[in-house]
């Protein structure tokens, strides 16, 4: 990465996606554009694309939509996890002129039945026999979609209606043919207010909303990125590799992650799953990747426990923390802001006894943690929800430069977001140049500028409900202001979402996220659900880490029925009873619930709580693909249990 590069004219010109994919795939056209793992068995033995061979599948696939029949602003779905043909079939669909609709592969069938008729999708780009089982029945009830691809091409196709992603290919190969100058004639007509991308929101409530972003929306978005970076002093290079594990159907890893690195000549790696992001960072050693909370109090809980397998190593790891934290507030200015700079050395201007002990941490801890994330890693990107502020300075201290943002689907990501210069913990950092944000009254966060959706797909209502009458868009988000003396500009911070707010029978408002943050890195808890509303205390439904809890009592002799377990991925999801009803249990998860209370208002505090004997899950409804919780949901499914605590 450079540090504090010129920027030029061309990073500063508005241009539509597919001008962006051509100019790039032509500059860096025999530099690696993706890195992947052809055989997950074998995770070690890699295969790469140039830019050059990726413009050609992408060419091949846009002219093979094109034979079909596909026409200008046309839509056409994508429902895949992440691997390198998701690029290809997304750039095809821009290239094409048509617009991109990405759905979650976790989407229930009615979810994606509503959106794939909601935006009348002609055709839906699938990964393998799973997507081919999931729409197959569902065929009938979508009277717009003529055609599904397949990119694996082993998949057994049931009939005509499902072709596989090499054939389309040869068959846009056949079309350029006798049609040699329509991909460049299609990928130009694009202009910047031609509609490049409908996202479906999977909101808590209610059918997906469709939130419409053009190309300009899009590429101000990633303008605004481009000079934010600048500001921080730091730049991108070719020769850098970005980390892609975070699903490509949200705008976050799609804009901030691949678009980004497409138009820097970046390599994009990809991991094999969420689940193996700790084992993929070793194969790729990446410089950066983009992250949310969620992932982030992972990486934390498997680097303590990967340094953390001995009695003395579990001492000496949490007597460095305590080194980190006094190094953090001793860098801190008086307003609570620390400079992040890549350049910075926490260690120069420490008190003698604090440098030697900070020494001590860097060489005895630090180094082994920071290991754990590849050799060549700088920095990584953090937004979805606040990064808990003890969680970001526990990284900084350990030499992790993490930079949290702001935004939503509806804003093309970041709206704000910390500068390396000038970062306040637990912040959301400070607007993007190329928009506008203010606080409501009632403290909601409005934004208004380049970035902003320009409406929601075949919902009027929608949109005179989501735009204030001077078209500041409402996030649905609480903040409060920071005011930073040095840049004469304000920090914010996120509360809660407005509709996240529980309201006591006494009157009190109780944050959720204020609660169900302060678990984030617990020792036996995985997950809670607060319960608050109209209810005369806050109660809470809690997730144990099932393998922490079951190997530490494990020490004590006890034992479960383990034909009870369930597991997906080799984790434990589901166990029995008789594990989740043990008083052992009881006691280790009331450890974290009081040092969780002591952080919070006494009236905050959980006063009940019930033992989960499974995770909450993305089957039921009961978390968004972005793993935020659904909080009526998981209410709902164990309402009995809930209103027994209140008995």
């Amino acid at each position: 990465m450079l540090f504090g590069s010129n920027l030029s004219r061309e990073h500063l010109i508005l241009s539509t996606l597919p001008a962006m994919f051509n100019k790039s795939t032509n500059k860096y056209a025999d530099k690696r554009c993706q890195w992947y793992q052809p055989d997950f068995s074998k995770p070690k033995e890699l295969a790469s694309l140039t830019y050059g061979q990726v413009r050609a599948k992408v060419q091949d696939l846009a002219c093979g939509l094109m034979s079909l029949g596909l026409k200008r602003q046309d839509r056409v779905a994508i429902m895949s996890p992440n691997c390198p043909q998701w690029l290809w079939a997304d750039f095809s669909i821009l290239c094409s002129a048509a617009v991109t609709v990405p759905l979650y592969p976790s989407f229930s069938i009615p979810e994606m039945t509503y959106i794939i008729n909601d935006s009348g999708s002609r055709y839906l780009y699938v990964k393998d026999s799973a997507g081919i089982e999931k729409i197959l029945n569902s065929f009938h009830d979508m009277p717009a979609l003529e055609k599904v691809i397949v990119f694996d091409h082993e998949a057994v196709l049931p009939d005509q209606r499902f072709i596989h992603l090499s054939s389309l290919m040869e068959m846009g190969r056949k079309y350029a043919v006798k049609n040699r100058s329509q991909y460049i004639q299609s990928s130009e007509s694009c202009n910047l207010w031609d509609i490049a991308t409908i996202v479906y929101t999977s909101g808590t409530t209610g059918n997906p909303k469709g939130v419409v972003h053009t190309h300009y929306t899009f590429m101000s978005s990633a303008l605004g990125d481009t000079i934010n970076f600048f500001r921080g002093n730091y730049y991108f290079e070719p020769s850098d590799i970005n980390f892609c594990f975070l699903p490509l159907s949200h705008t976050y890893e799609r804009q901030c992650g691949q678009m980004l690195s497409l138009s820097t000549g970046q390599t994009i790696a990809y991991a094999e799953s969420s689940s193996t992001v700790l084992r993929d960072l070793q194969i790729f050693h990446p410089h950066w990747f983009c992250c949310v909370p969620r992932i982030f109090e992972r990486i934390y809980m498997a680097m303590r426990d990967a340094t953390s397998a001995s009695p003395e190593a579990k001492a000496a790891f949490e007597k460095a923390m305590d080194i980190g934290e006094k190094v953090m507030a001793y860098h801190s200015d008086s307003e609570g802001f620390l400079d992040l700079s890549l350049d910075k050395d926490f260690a120069q201007g420490l008190p003698e006894d604090l440098a030697q002990d900070y020494e001590w941490a860097q060489a005895t801890v630090f180094a082994k943690v920071r290991s754990l994330l590849g050799k060549n890693f700088v920095y990584a990107n953090s937004a979805s929800a606040s990064l808990p502020a003890h969680l970001f300075k526990a990284f900084a201290a350990m030499g992790i430069r993490v930079t949290e943002g702001y935004g939503l689907t509806e804003t093309m990501n970041a709206v704000s977001k910390n500068i390396m210069g000038a970062t306040l913990p637990g912040s959301i950092g400070r607007s993007k140049v190329t928009c506008e944000m203010k606080l409501a009254d009632d403290g909601e966060i409005l934004v208004r500028g380049d970035n902003v959706f320009v409406g929601y797909w075949n919902n009027p209502q929608a949109d005179a409900e989501a735009f204030t009458e001077d078209g500041f868009f409402h996030t649905g988000d609480i903040a409060v202001p920071i005011y930073n003396s040095t840049y004469q500009d304000y920090w914010y911070k996120i509360v809660d979402r407005k509709k996240m707010i529980m309201v006591l029978d006494t009157g009190k408002n109780v944050p959720r996220a204020k609660v169900e943050s302060r678990f984030t890195v617990a020792h036996y808890v995985d997950a809670v659900c607060a319960v608050a509303d109209n209810r005369k205390f806050v109660s809470a439904i809690v997730v144990p880490k099932f393998a922490a809890v079951i190997n530490q009592l494990a020490k004590a002799g006890i034992t479960f029925d383990e034909s009870q377990f369930v597991r997906q991925d080799g984790v434990i999801v589901k166990v029995g009873d008789d594990l989740v009803k043990h008083p052992e249990v009881r006691a280790l998860i009331d450890r974290d619930i009081e040092a969780a209370n002591q952080e919070l208002e006494q009236y905050e505090q959980i006063k009940r709580y019930i033992i989960s004997n499974r995770v909450f899950s993305l089957d039921l409804e009961e978390m968004t693909p972005t793993l935020k919780l659904k909080p009526k949901n998981i209410i709902n499914h164990f309402q009995d249990a809930v209103e027994e605590m209140y008995r």
